[in-house]
């Protein structure tokens, strides 16, 4: 198994409901081949080796974000994200906030006023097998958030299996 499509796990700390009740839900999941690696060592061998070619078009995006009043992160955050230990709800991890985090999930997303996303890295223990579960959650506010969606999906579904494939091939999963 690579990168394959699937539902957000029920265990997860997204919740059923809000997953399904938002305008945008999808799901990837991917096997671990070090399940001894603790949720923040997932987090960053799949969200901390960005390539450059994604990275400069997450800055290009977020510099027109700003200009429509959205809070975005900065350059830096995008080009080297601080990798620390220690993580808890309401510090960041790469880019964004903590919302949850437990020993086998993490939730971070961001708040706008046109759409709101939240970002879970759930590991998945099931019989021999231990999986890593990315789901983005997308809750929108208005039309500039549908709309900001359309432009940005087809972006995001290839940018998330490309980094959930970089890692399962790197063997940093």
């Amino acid at each position: 198994m690579d990168v394959v499509d699937c539902n957000c796990p029920s265990d997860s700390a997204l919740g059923r409901e809000f997953v399904e009740s938002a305008y945008f839900h999808d799901s990837y999941r991917a096997a671990l081949a070090h399940p001894e690696l603790g949720i923040v060592d997932i987090f960053f061998a799949l969200f901390g080796h960005t390539p450059l070619w994604m990275k400069l078009l997450l800055i290009v995006r977020n510099v027109i974000a700003r200009f429509a009043g959205l809070d975005t992160p900065t350059i830096g955050e995008v080009m080297s994200p601080a990798i620390r230990s220690g993580h808890r709800v309401g510090d960041k991890i790469g880019p964004w906030p903590i919302y949850f985090i437990a020993e086998n999930e993490i939730v971070a997303g961001r708040d706008n006023k046109h759409l709101d996303f939240r970002l879970s890295v759930l590991k998945v223990k099931g019989g021999v097998a231990t999986d890593v579960v990315v789901t983005t959650v997308c809750t929108v506010h208005n039309v500039f958030g549908k709309i900001y969606l359309f432009v940005i999906l087809p972006f995001h579904r290839t940018g998330v299996r490309a980094l959930m494939s970089n890692a399962v091939a790197a063997r940093r999963l």
